[in-house]
């Protein structure tokens, strides 16, 4: 395994346990009643916890696999099966944010309204999964 794929490896590791203290924190807030929340301006109300709790858990799954499992480059049939889904999904979802920001269309989870800044850094996050997770699936 080459340097950049340790360091890829080692940025995941560390986004796990970032990701791993959201969920905690967001659990812990919604039990101590600590719900409706403000951060940055956006209110999270209680409806919003079971969202926040459902995407953490993805994206730990995601970040545990590619961190631990996944051996740079992919030899496994199954591993390059799994990139090109994980690549189409990060497009649509991409592609998703990029239509709502073009037609303005709201983006509202629950009683969550998104401001448009949270489709940008969605554009780029899932933007750059999508290019990262085809690269990988075509790299022989």
């Amino acid at each position: 395994m080459n340097n950049h794929h340790k360091h890829l490896h080692s940025i995941a590791k560390f986004a796990t346990g970032v990701v791993a203290a959201d969920l905690l924190a967001v659990i812990w807030l919604g039990f101590t009643g600590y719900f409706p929340l403000s951060v940055l301006g956006i209110t999270f109300p209680e409806t919003s916890i079971l969202p926040i709790a459902f995407f953490d858990v993805a994206l730990l799954i995601i970040l545990i696999h590619f961190g631990w499992n996944i051996k740079l480059p992919v030899q496994s049939p199954n591993e390059k099966t799994l990139l090109w889904l994980s690549g189409i999904v990060f497009a649509v979802v991409s592609l998703a944010h990029l239509f709502r920001l073009a037609f303005g269309w709201d983006l509202i989870v629950g009683s969550f309204f998104a401001p448009g800044w949270v489709s940008w850094l969605g554009i780029i996050l899932t933007g750059y999964l999508s290019y990262s997770s085809f690269h990988f699936a075509r790299k022989k």
